[in-house]
């Protein structure tokens, strides 16, 4: 299996794999409660199988060009992912997304991470466009997504029921054109 490193502090990305569900399980487990402040994943992923499930989901995206699942590992210990939610490669859009561990915050690693993701999706599958969802209130991945040099499209007003609350959704994006010039608008 191949790895990606982020940098010279022993992060790395690599794909995600359900041969991997045991580690992704405990992986869920110790961030269930700070993950799951904006996603849903903790409660997705709450056994072994479900954990087993949500990898084969992404393992059968990948094998149809539809999406993607990277582990950003510290040390070797998973700490986070990027995701490629959805990817239509004939239209030319992606979403992005992503989540970490309260341990892993703070370092940059998203960031990096995604970074590599949208290069790769722009330059080597033709994306034209790169999406960023987000509830109005997590201001961290807010702050990726302005990192990264993305435009805030606009907010969908109410639009995602979450845990019974209905949150605002931000919609930010990079365009292929302004990727591969570094001049992304914020």
């Amino acid at each position: 299996m191949y790895a990606i490193p982020l940098g010279d502090d022993g992060s790395e990305l690599r794909p995600l794999e359900p041969w991997q569900a045991e580690e992704f399980l405990a992986h869920v487990d110790r961030g269930r409660e700070f993950i799951g402040q904006y996603n849903a994943l903790p409660d997705i992923v709450t056994d072994l199988e479900s954990s087993r499930a949500f990898l084969q989901a992404y393992a059968e995206k990948t094998a149809t060009d539809t999406g993607r699942l990277y582990g950003i590992r510290v040390d070797g210990e998973l700490v986070g992912a990027v995701v490629f939610r959805r990817m239509d490669v004939a239209q030319g859009t992606a979403e992005a997304g992503c989540w970490l561990e309260p341990a892993a915050v703070g370092k940059g690693l998203v960031t990096r991470a995604v970074r590599l993701i949208i290069d790769w999706a722009v330059r080597e599958r033709g994306i034209h466009r790169v999406e960023w969802w987000v509830a109005s209130g997590n201001e961290p991945s807010i702050a990726v997504a302005r990192r990264l040099g993305m435009t805030k499209d606009g907010v969908l007003r109410e639009s995602y029921l979450y845990r019974g609350k209905r949150h605002d959704e931000e919609i930010w994006s990079v365009l292929a054109a302004d990727w591969r010039t570094g001049e992304q608008a914020s």
